[in-house]
Parts: structure tokens; C-alpha cells; sequence
């Protein structure tokens, strides 16, 4: 396995991460499918993959704990031998008013969307380093970029997220490794299934391309930034949103 390319995809059960898997495997990539408890879907996911005729790897933890995810990138470089790209996609979302955002709630939100890029992080890096070679690629959102009323908590996240990538991509070219960021606009998945559909429509109105962006348009972006096309790029936020965000 080690003369193939190996990808790591957190939250890769559903939406972008399932999306993202699907597009690394029809490129031969070996794929790790990481999950926190969505354990049926990530199996569907993996043996789907798998008749493509590439390795896959199912690896469960909660990336909010810096030891589960230790425990979980020595698994994958276990079954991998290498990893060639990390995908940062595990993420959570809840709208709710600034003044009902309660300490647990904060943490919970900080604890996945931006420690969770921590932990990953410091995780592979020391493989990467030695290796000196590698691509990082970060979710963010665009909401990161400028704000969302009654996503305080997650933008603050997101935010975070666009800054580690920035510094960290400073810090790790010296080592041959790529440090990018994809922020999405609103992208039609199930972390935004409390839109209502009236909701989701005055959206989809409000971008100039009159839609919704769809999983696969993020992965294409991820995919990009992975490939050689994007060898060149480092410390960039790309923001894959029809426009909504110019």
C-alpha cells in the first residue's frame, strides 16, 4: 500500500466528508473514513469504496479528545504505511442567540471545529515533518470570513480555523508541507437541515449563481488543493459559494 496516495477524511460518514471520500477514491487514493458515531453509514461508505478497488480504513473517535485522535492517526499510518493528505472536515453547527449560548454549548462547539483541527494536526505533523512532505487541508466556513448572526459560537470556530491555517502554513512550508483552507458558502447537506425550506430558498435567491452549493462542489475544491494543481498554494482560503460572498 505504501506506493499509494493516502487520504485521512475527518467526519467522512455524510455530506462533504462522504463527498470528498468518494472523489479521493475514484483517484486510487487509499481512503481513511473517520466517524464519532455514525458508525452504519461510515460501513455503507467504506464498502462502496472499496468495489472501486482501492484500501479503505474505518477509524472511530471523538476529535475534541487528543488522545483518541493520537490513537486514531497511529491506526491509519498502521494500515496506510503513509499519510499524503489530511482532510479537517469533522464539524457541528447550531443557530441559537448570542445571550443563550451556555459554557458547555461554547465548548462543545470550540471543542470539535477548532480543537478537533488541533488535534489532527499535532497528530500527523510529526509523520509529515519527517517525511517532509504533505497536504493539509482545513474546513472552515464562510461565515468565518464575516459573521453569522445567531452563530456566534460557530463562527468564532470557523474563524479560529482561517487563522491556524494561515500560521500554520508559515510554519510548515520550510517543511514541504501545504497548509490550505476551503470556506463554503451554504452548501445543501444535513448540518443544515434546520433551514427551513423557505429559508434555503431566500439563500439559494440571494447568490448570483441561484443555488445551493452541493457536497461534490466542496470536494472539487478539497480535490484542488490536493492534487498537484495545487502544489503551489499554502496559507489560502478558498471559498467555494456561487458568489454569495464576494
Amino acid at each position: 500500500m505504501s506506493e499509494r496516495k493516502s487520504v485521512l477524511i475527518t467526519g467522512a460518514s455524510r455530506g462533504i466528508g462522504a463527498a470528498t471520500a468518494r472523489l479521493f477514491a475514484r483517484q486510487g487514493y487509499g481512503v481513511g473514513i473517520h466517524y464519532h458515531t455514525a458508525q452504519a453509514r461510515a460501513q455503507a461508505l467504506a464498502e462502496e469504496l472499496r468495489e472501486l478497488g482501492v484500501p479503505v480504513g474505518l477509524y472511530p473517535c471523538d476529535v475534541s479528545r487528543p488522545g483518541e485522535v493520537r490513537e486514531m492517526t497511529a491506526a491509519f499510518l498502521r494500515d496506510f504505511d503513509t499519510l499524503d493528505v489530511l482532510v479537517c472536515n469533522a464539524g457541528i453547527a447550531r443557530q441559537e442567540l448570542f445571550t443563550d449560548i451556555t459554557q458547555a454549548g461554547w465548548r462543545e462547539m470550540l471543542g470539535v471545529n477548532l480543537d478537533g483541527v488541533f488535534h489532527c494536526c499535532q497528530a500527523a505533523l510529526p509523520h509529515m515533518i519527517h517525511r517532509k512532505q504533505g497536504k493539509i487541508i482545513t474546513l472552515s466556513s464562510m461565515w468565518g470570513q464575516v459573521g453569522a448572526s445567531c452563530e456566534v459560537a460557530y463562527s468564532a470556530a470557523k474563524a479560529g480555523v482561517i487563522g491556524l491555517t494561515r500560521a500554520l502554513a508559515k510554519e510548515l512550508g520550510p517543511s514541504g508541507i501545504t497548509v490550505n483552507c476551503v470556506a463554503p458558502g451554504v452548501i445543501d447537506t444535513e448540518m443544515n437541515r434546520q433551514l427551513s425550506q423557505e429559508t434555503k430558498a431566500a439563500l439559494a435567491e440571494e447568490t448570483p449563481l441561484e443555488r445551493l452549493g452541493t457536497p461534490e462542489d466542496v470536494a472539487q475544491a478539497i480535490w484542488f488543493l490536493a492534487s498537484p494543481a495545487g502544489d503551489f498554494f499554502t496559507g489560502q482560503v478558498l471559498s467555494p459559494n456561487g458568489g454569495y460572498l464576494i
